[in-house]
């Protein structure tokens, strides 16, 4: 686990068959949101604010986490009126970015997006974020949003040009920093170092604000190395959660369509990935394999050309891991077949079943 003093501490996880449970610090300051409703901040207010929402987001971006979805509903005050940023839900990590080596998908609250994930190209998840740390600066020293428009795709419009206007009462270094925050052009966009490093952040820093010389795990075995078996610390199993299902692939009763499935086992990777040349080699498929990530490649075209099938192992810890099954190309009605005939009974005999659940069946 990681802290720093402006996130929300995650303390423990806890998961049956079909739930997973959090248990996460209790912030009785409220949202800040409720602060701006009240009308604009003081530039010193709302300088502390952002000092400490930039030291969060350094902190996660250092260790190739990307928010996604600031704003300030998701900026909760403690009792002691610091920032904490919470609802990693839509977060996203270096591992799951494209072969580009950018994110792909939109999940940003429509008035803090970034012009670049509008754009549905593929984005740099970093500089997206800063983009929305730019958006909330300027409505903690404005007290409304920069584009604002009762039509959607004009709103839009705006923001992918830029197109916004600074109050008058905005002093001219905050004026800059918002200028270089809003830049619709990513590569161009100011970076978090030079946030940190301008002479509006830099004014009265307060302590509980880390420099990055400061910013560390709070146990050193939880250092990320370069190679290593994909580990879920608390922002990949946060980010997982929405909709999370330890066995939705073995149910039996029919469901809607899904693309993505997920499920536990105690076994080892290799035995999982074992499994999965099991399935392959029934449905006819190439695979390709790493220490964490399986592919099976279809050799016949389908529907919408060749069925693909990706599957990643995390450990949540060294004997507990979670399987993600997703379909990365072709037909997603084949790729249904495909687990039910194949893929179910491959893996049946590996998946996780909670304790409670056996106890009630028995």
């Amino acid at each position: 686990m990681v802290k720093h003093p402006n996130i929300v501490e995650l303390h423990e996880v806890m998961a049956s068959k079909s739930k997973i449970y959090f248990a996460m610090d209790l912030v009785r300051g409220g949202e800040l949101f409720a602060k701006i409703a009240k009308g604009r901040l003081r530039e010193d207010v709302a300088r502390v604010y952002f000092q400490q929402l930039i030291s969060a987001i350094d902190f996660c971006h250092s260790r190739g986490v990307y928010h996604r979805d600031l704003k300030p509903e998701n900026l909760l005050l403690d009792q002691d009126g610091n920032l904490k940023v919470t609802d990693f839900g839509l977060s996203a990590f270096t591992e799951h970015l494209k072969q580009d080596g950018l994110l792909h998908t939109t999940c940003d609250t429509p008035a803090y997006v970034a012009p670049e994930v509008i754009g549905k190209k593929g984005y740099d998840g970093a500089k997206a974020d800063l983009w929305s740390c730019g958006v909330i600066l300027y409505v903690l020293l404005a007290g409304f949003l920069p584009f604002q428009d009762d039509n959607l795709v004009a709103m839009y419009r705006k923001i992918y040009r830029g197109d916004f206007k600074c109050p008058p009462w905005f002093s001219s270094e905050a004026r800059r920093l918002v200028t270089k925050l809003l830049d619709p052009n990513p590569s161009t966009r100011i970076t978090i170092s030079k946030v940190m490093d301008s002479s509006w952040f830099k004014k009265s820093i307060p302590k509980v604000v880390l420099t990055k010389q400061e910013q560390e795990f709070d146990e050193p075995s939880d250092k990320i190395t370069a190679k290593q078996t994909e580990t879920l610390n608390a922002f990949h199993i946060i980010s997982l959660s929405e909709g999370f299902d330890l066995s939705p692939l073995f149910e039996e009763k029919k469901r809607e369509e899904r693309e993505e499935l997920r499920f536990v086992t105690t076994l080892s990777a290799s035995s999982v990935i074992s499994k999965l040349e099991e399935a392959a080699a029934a449905g006819k498929f190439r695979i390709k394999k790493s220490d964490s990530m399986v592919r099976l490649q279809g050799q016949e075209s389908g529907r919408k050309g060749k069925l693909a099938i990706a599957a990643e192992i995390f450990a949540v810890t060294p004997s507990f891991l979670v399987v993600e099954v997703k379909k990365d190309n072709g037909d997603t009605l084949e790729y249904n077949q495909f687990c039910s005939k194949e893929l179910r009974p491959a893996l049946k005999d590996i998946v996780w079943t909670s304790p409670v659940e056996n106890s009630t069946a028995a």
